[in-house]
């Protein structure tokens, strides 16, 4: 892992935005990506003065024309809590940066519906320049590794996944309400490491529980290569569970992710026990063939203890700084799969449920 001053090039960037979100996840992803500040913007001149000379912005604005208009840089990265109505900032702003030719990075929900993404594609074919949305748990190191050991030959063919996650859909009756709605739009991270893991799905069914309470939702996934899944919207549990378990089988094997730290990987080969039937005195079996498990400490001042690294924030970052500087298109996070995330929402929404529905 090489900090910062040790990359020999850096993506030139500037930064939209000093709210609390860019203090304490995005700005300090800086340090272990090759990503040079050179100006940052925000309204509020106080505040983003502070966080510019925090952070180290060579250059301070008090709007973002200025910046675009007098800064030479590669991309720009953009990080804004929603608008009034509760709707996302970055459509403008990011059809603004990719006309301006640069780069861009918006942080997530990219935007409010799928048609949102129109003002996007033309500026950027016209400027040849890339709008990528921060979809972070697509590079969280425990997600990743499932990607790895899927692709193993001893795990076999994916069979099926499940995944649980504390999102919420609200009533029909208030899911055109943006402040009503917001919930719902923490579906884009599981479902970014669904697309990463998976691929498109191509049907899809969901079912919304009649119990009180926020909503739960079971969400079901047909691919075309005869792998199935579900999404378990757990708007309902404990304040204090776990936020979310992913879990993938493949052939008499499965690995397990809990709350985004913990992977437990349940190899192929093992058995229950040797011998006869209920005559089996110990549960442990062959070491060749028992479970792995992996999860971080905490007692050691190590990078893979930072919330910023388990939660992909800095892998995200990296991959941004890393393809534009190596001058290849986005495969992850880009224009599709951010069309893909916003149709689920936009159907979801649309409130036809128990029917099988084609993904977008």
């Amino acid at each position: 892992m090489l900090l910062n001053f040790e990359y020999e090039n850096k993506l030139r960037v500037g930064f939209i935005g000093a709210g609390e979100h860019a203090v304490r996840n995005i700005l300090p992803s800086f340090q272990y990506a090759p990503l040079e500040l050179v100006a940052l913007t925000d309204p509020d001149t106080e505040r983003g003065l502070a966080v510019a000379r925090m952070f180290g912005a060579r250059h301070f604005y008090p709007n973002h024309e200025a910046m675009l208009a007098k800064e030479k840089m590669d991309g720009v990265l953009i990080v804004l809590p929603p608008d009034e109505q509760g709707k996302p900032r970055y459509v403008e702003l990011g059809k603004a940066t990719l006309q301006a030719g640069f780069h861009t990075w918006v942080d997530t929900p990219p935007c409010w519906e799928a048609n949102d993404i129109l003002h996007w594609t033309k500026p950027a074919m016209d400027s040849h320049k890339y709008l990528v949305a921060g979809f972070r748990k697509m590079f969280a190191p425990a997600y990743l590794k499932v990607e790895e050991i899927k692709k193993s030959p001893a795990f076999g063919k994916v069979s099926s996944y499940s995944f649980r996650y504390p999102s919420v859909l609200g009533p029909a009756n208030k899911r055109n309400d943006p402040k009503e709605v917001t919930p719902l739009f923490e579906i884009v991270h599981p479902m970014s490491v669904l697309l990463r893991l998976f691929g498109e799905p191509e049907y899809f069914s969901f079912v919304r529980t009649d119990v009180e309470g926020p909503g739960d939702v079971v969400i079901s996934f047909a691919h075309r290569n005869g792998v199935i899944g579900t999404m378990h919207l757990t708007g309902n549990q404990a304040a204090t569970s776990p936020l979310e378990r992913l879990e993938v089988v493949g052939t008499g094997a499965n690995v397990i992710v809990e709350n985004c730290t913990r992977l437990t990987y349940y190899r192929p080969g093992g058995s229950r026990g040797e011998g006869q039937p209920g005559r089996v005195a110990s549960y442990i079996g062959p070491d060749d063939t028992a479970p792995i498990l992996w999860e971080p400490e905490f007692s050691l001042g190590q990078l893979y203890n930072k919330q910023i690294f388990l939660q992909g924030y800095v892998g995200c970052l990296q991959y941004f700084a890393e393809t534009h500087l190596a001058k290849n298109p986005p495969r992850w996070g880009n224009l599709v799969d951010t069309a893909n995330i916003m149709g689920l929402i936009d159907d979801l929404r649309e409130g036809k449920e128990r029917e099988w529905l084609k993904f977008r």
